[in-house]
Parts: C-alpha cells; sequence; structure tokens
C-alpha cells in the first residue's frame, strides 16, 4: 500500500478553452517608439475558463501589475499576509514587485480574464484602484462589453504592431482598465444620462400623456429602478415631475400669450379643463384664471 502523502496539483497554463497573448519582445521594442504606447500598456492578456488546480506564486512580485478579472467560480490571492478572495463579477489588481500568490478554488474553479500592464500611467490607475478597493476584491455588474475588450486587446496584440496599432493598443489598455476601475463613475454617470434623457423627452411630448413604463423602456430599465434614479436626480416621482412641467408650461401661457383654458389645456395635455383648473390649484395655490390677473394685472 502507498502512504505517501498526496501531493496537490498546481497548474500555471494550459486550461482547456484557454486563450493568451504575450507580447514578444521585437513586438515590444517596435511599440515602444510611440510615445503614447509607454505611458500604458500591456505585455500580456488572457482567458482561463474553469481554470482548475490553477495556482501560481511569484515570491519577487512581478514586474508588471496584473489585474484579475473572474466571471465565475471563485479563487484567492495571497499577499503582503492578507487574502483577497475572488468571486463571480469582481476583480483585484496585484501591484508590481510585491510576491504574492493566487489560485483557483478545488470546489469551484474560477474563469479569469487577466492582464499584465506597465507604463508611465500604470501605477495612477493603480493607486485609484487602491483607494477603491483596499484590502477586498472590487464587485462590478457583469457587462458582455468588458469581455469584448479583453478580446479585442488579444486580437490586437497578435496582430503587426505599427504605429498607429501601437496607439490604439494604448487606448484600448486605457478604456479596458478605466471601465473597470472607474466603474462606479461609468454607472453613475450613465444613470444621469438616462433621467436627462428622459426630461428631455417629457419637455418635447407636454402635449402627450406619458406612463412610467414607456420612459423605462427607452432607457432599457425596470419601471422599478428607473423611478427610483429619478427620484434620487430629481426628489420627484416620474409622473409628478412631467405634471409640474406641465404646469410650468401652463404657467407660461398664461403669462404670455391670450389662449384660451381650453386652449392651454390643449397644449399641456389636459382633457379636462376642470381637471387641469383642480392640479394646477393645488400645485400653485390659485386658479389659473387668478394667476392669469395677478401677473398680467
Amino acid at each position: 500500500m502507498d502512504n505517501s502523502p498526496v501531493v496537490p496539483i498546481k497548474i500555471k497554463e494550459g486550461f482547456v478553452g484557454q486563450q493568451m497573448v504575450v507580447l514578444s519582445p521585437d513586438k515590444m521594442k517596435m511599440a515602444k517608439e510611440n510615445m503614447l504606447f509607454g505611458y500604458l500598456y500591456p505585455t500580456a492578456v488572457g482567458y482561463y475558463p474553469r481554470a482548475s488546480h490553477h495556482d501560481r506564486e511569484r515570491p519577487n512580485g512581478s514586474e508588471q501589475y496584473i489585474l484579475l478579472y473572474c466571471v465565475g467560480g471563485q479563487g484567492w490571492i495571497e499577499m503582503d499576509g492578507n487574502e483577497i478572495e475572488l468571486h463571480a463579477n469582481t476583480f483585484y489588481i496585484i501591484p508590481k514587485g510585491l510576491p504574492h500568490h493566487y489560485g483557483s478554488s478545488e470546489k469551484e474553479p474560477w474563469s479569469i480574464y487577466w492582464i499584465h500592464f506597465s507604463g508611465e500611467q500604470a501605477a495612477q490607475f493603480y493607486r485609484r484602484f487602491e483607494v477603491n478597493a483596499g484590502k477586498e476584491a472590487i464587485y462590478i455588474a457583469y457587462k458582455e462589453a468588458w469581455l469584448e475588450e479583453f478580446y479585442s486587446l488579444m486580437a490586437s496584440l497578435e496582430d503587426e504592431i505599427s504605429s498607429e496599432a501601437a496607439e490604439f493598443i494604448y487606448i484600448k489598455t486605457v478604456k479596458l482598465l478605466s471601465d473597470l476601475i472607474y466603474h462606479d463613475k461609468s454607472q453613475q454617470l450613465a444613470e444621469d444620462d438616462a433621467i436627462s434623457a428622459s426630461v428631455s423627452y417629457m419637455k418635447k411630448h407636454l402635449k402627450e400623456n406619458i406612463q412610467v413604463q414607456e420612459l423605462a423602456a427607452q432607457q432599457n430599465l425596470s419601471v422599478s429602478h428607473f423611478s427610483s434614479l429619478f427620484r434620487k436626480k430629481t426628489g420627484f416621482s416620474p409622473i409628478q415631475f412631467f405634471i409640474n412641467l406641465k404646469l410650468q408650461k401652463a404657467c407660461q401661457f398664461l403669462y404670455f400669450t391670450p389662449l384660451s383654458m381650453k386652449e392651454i389645456c390643449q397644449e399641456v395635455g389636459f382633457d379636462d379643463p376642470f381637471y387641469f383648473s383642480r392640479i394646477f390649484k393645488k400645485q400653485m395655490g390659485q386658479a389659473p384664471s387668478d394667476y392669469r390677473k395677478q401677473y398680467k394685472g
């Protein structure tokens, strides 16, 4: 009977379905002739699907920063006396020069996209990440577009390197790192743009009756999420905000035009003048006719 201890299997690479591209020294030399490339560039990019027994240890650290983006399963990173857990939709950046050890979970092997990057701007990107992350992996909502950016970058590294191609690689690397590291800012901008677009749509359609479902669908958001974002930005529900826009426009008609009450109702999308008058008085504190008398003398 063999009583020798069981040695765990450790694999650095060579996983079924893996993809990876390493920038060769000659391509690196050619690319660095372009000034932009030297600011920020990848030295290797890859994807390891269900990387069972994946294990990598660098006692002296790496010459580049290493970004690990987990899209499935789980794994861990040991460095500087800490263990960081990675799960689906989390990422972490290992700083250059720091001894580290990382690997895939035995029960739930991770699937990871990764990139080694360097350049004059690399430290700045890492510092921003470090401020946001601390000693924990950062969670980011899954986006197919981010995976496409990894594949696009791999394809660019495989092609011949010209000065123009080197600039494009720099741009792609900046975009990929920015999208991940500044994901919260990008999300906030997207949400702000969605609400601004809805407000603009409302202003152009004051004659109509708009439903929240319609506005949410235009921004590819659920009604509940859209309503929550809208209230957070404006302080009102979408419908109340739309009614306020209608009443503001009605005030302008009352002040600047001789339009009758019925005509004003048509311009701001109220079918019933009595209902309009009631809403106007509730919001403005006086009837439309009184408002016109007060401000027009």
